[in-house]
């Protein structure tokens, strides 16, 4: 028997470069046959409130917004033409108050393109407290 000095065995190796490639061919099937809830698909209910009604306080500035997108401040209708007019009527409403409180009541088939208006112009006017009104559960 012939034996060959100086031979080593050399240990096995795995291969990893066939194992990436068939891991990114399962990644890739995945990321493609997955389907993705739509969030304009989610189905939600708006909460009601049973808080009892509030006395009225002296530095509110009242915003009304009807489903036809008309507004009211104070007492006053106020025709829309832009927000920075609906800002200054905000202003003028407001007077020399300082710091008050807009409280808006919108119809609840007011857009909310309408709602978002009188926040705008109330930022425009300086005015950072705003709340809003909601009808009591079963009325």
């Amino acid at each position: 028997m012939k034996f060959r000095p100086g031979r080593v065995r050399e240990e096995p190796e795995i291969n990893l470069v066939p194992l990436i490639d068939v891991m990114m061919v399962i990644l890739i099937f995945l990321m493609i046959t997955t389907t993705y809830s739509k969030y304009t698909e989610l189905q939600i209910n708006l909460p009601t409130a049973d808080a009892e009604k509030q006395l009225e306080r002296p530095n509110e500035i009242s915003v009304l917004v009807n489903a036809a997108g008309q507004y009211v401040i104070g007492k006053t209708p106020v025709k829309f033409t832009n927000v920075a007019a609906l800002s200054d009527a905000l202003r003028q409403a407001g007077g020399e108050r300082k710091d008050p409180v807009i409280v808006i009541s919108a119809d609840a088939l007011a857009s909310h393109q309408s709602v978002v208006r009188v926040m705008e112009a109330s930022r425009l006017a300086g005015y950072a407290q705003i709340t809003f009104t909601t009808q009591a559960a079963g009325k």
